[in-house]
Formats: structure tokens, C-alpha cells, sequence
């Protein structure tokens, strides 16, 4: 008789079960319209979302379909037109300008598509600078991360001396040195090789299984192939929402 339990927890429960702390994001009701002169145009609409803590989520879509309006959203970096925020208990939608500045410090770090590093920086000192804008001392951090990603060579490398592929690792090393709970990546492996941009997956894996909720924007479907959970846009609704398309993979697995 076999005395092992079968499991069907996510990967999710799992880590939860294991101790993990992240952070809950809840989104109730939300839309999000823009005006351009004297047309409405609606970016996103009814979006319900719920997601738990240390979760590797990946937001699925073509371009302009709500995805990047959804990633601001949660970050506070942009109100919604109608409902509801929570950010780790925290009601975003209502809260003044300096308590979504917090928010952005101290919970929510950013992989901006657009890198937004300072060209005046080096490679470590824009890492040290997300440190400190977080709060928190380095302590070396900054140049274990740029390790991580591979860039261990290039720390006094300023931003025009890299590659667009090395810029968006530095971009990625920002973000996960600041150690805020929440992770927002939008298009993390867009201008990368497929060997470092699995690289990079696995980094945003580790990620989540050391209890941070990671929500990673693409529109490359092979890659939400290794989510916990994938969330399809569709013009701005919510047009699927659950595993990946034939069972969770190993990044191992991907070819793009």
C-alpha cells in the first residue's frame, strides 16, 4: 500500500505550505480609460484578478491589449478610472501620493520594457541606486545580482557601452536587488537571447519560489508555459485565466 499522499497544490500552495511570504494583489472591478482629445479609449474593463502570494504569474498578450496599463496599475504607478486596488492589504486606488510612493518603495519593485537606466550611472551604480531608493543598504548586494545575470564583467560599464540585452539584465538586477515582495516584469526577456532569456526565467523563478509574487507581461506564449498561472488579455478583458496550456513545463523545456 502506498502511504505517500498524492498532491494536486499549485506550486503556489507549495511554497505558501513551505513558509513563503509574499504579497496578495486584488483587483476588483477595474477599468482604466484614457482621454485623447475627443475620443475615449477604454484599456482595460471588469478586470477581477486575484493573485496569492508567492506566485509566478505571467500576463498573456498581443501588443495593446491592456497588458502594460494592468503591470502600471498594480505598481501605483497609475490610478484606475473605476474599482479597486489592493496591493498586500493595501487600497492603492484611494491613497494619497505619498502613500503610493511607499507603496512603489517598499513593495512593488519595476523591469521597465524601456530599461530606464541613468546614463550617467554605471551598470552597479544604477543596481545601488534601486537599493537605496528602496530603503536598504547594499551591502554588496548590487554586485552579487549583476553575478547573477551574468553581467560580472560589466559593472563599471555605463549604459551606451552595453548591448540592449546587457542594459535589460542590468534593468532585471535593479529590480531583484531592491528585495521589495512584489516583482512586476514587462517583456524581462524581449530583447535577450534565448539562452540568456531562459537564463533570466530562471532567475524570476527562483524568485518566487524564495516567496516573492512575480507578474511577468509577454507576449511570447512558450514562456508562460513555465507560470503558475497565465492570465490571457484580450482588448482589455481577461479572456482566460488559469494553468498553463498542457500542464506546467520545466524551463528546460522552452524553445522560442
Amino acid at each position: 500500500m502506498d502511504t505517500n499522499p498524492v498532491t494536486t497544490a499549485s506550486p503556489a500552495a507549495v511554497r505558501a505550505d513551505r513558509g513563503a511570504v509574499g504579497t496578495r494583489i486584488d483587483l476588483d472591478d477595474v477599468a482604466k480609460r484614457f482621454r485623447i482629445g475627443d475620443v475615449t479609449v477604454t484599456a482595460l474593463e471588469e478586470v477581477n484578478l486575484h493573485v496569492d502570494e508567492a506566485a509566478f504569474v505571467v500576463i498573456l498578450g498581443p501588443s495593446g491589449c491592456g497588458k502594460t496599463t494592468l503591470l502600471n496599475l498594480i505598481g501605483a504607478l497609475d490610478t484606475p478610472t473605476e474599482g479597486r486596488i489592493r496591493v498586500g492589504g493595501v487600497d492603492i486606488t484611494t491613497a494619497s501620493r505619498s502613500e503610493r510612493f511607499r507603496v512603489r518603495r517598499e513593495t512593488v519593485s519595476f523591469v521597465f520594457q524601456s530599461f530606464n537606466l541613468f546614463p550617467g550611472l554605471t551598470a552597479l551604480e544604477n543596481v545601488e541606486f534601486g537599493t537605496e531608493v528602496a530603503g536598504r543598504r547594499d551591502d554588496g548586494n548590487a554586485a552579487s545580482v549583476l553575478e547573477q545575470v551574468g553581467l560580472a564583467d560589466r559593472t563599471n560599464h555605463f549604459p551606451h557601452q552595453l548591448s540592449g540585452g546587457e542594459q535589460q539584465r542590468v534593468a532585471i538586477a535593479r529590480a531583484l536587488a531592491t528585495g521589495n515582495p512584489v516583482l512586476l516584469a514587462d517583456e524581462p526577456t524581449g530583447e535577450l537571447d534565448f539562452h540568456t532569456g531562459v537564463q533570466i526565467l530562471e532567475l524570476l523563478q527562483a524568485q518566487a519560489d524564495g516567496g516573492k509574487t512575480v507578474l511577468v507581461v509577454t507576449h511570447n506564449r512558450e514562456i508562460s508555459r513555465v507560470a503558475d498561472r497565465v492570465i490571457e488579455l484580450g482588448s482589455g478583458h481577461i479572456v482566460a485565466d488559469g494553468s498553463p496550456l498542457g500542464g506546467r513545463a520545466r524551463i528546460s523545456e522552452l524553445h522560442w
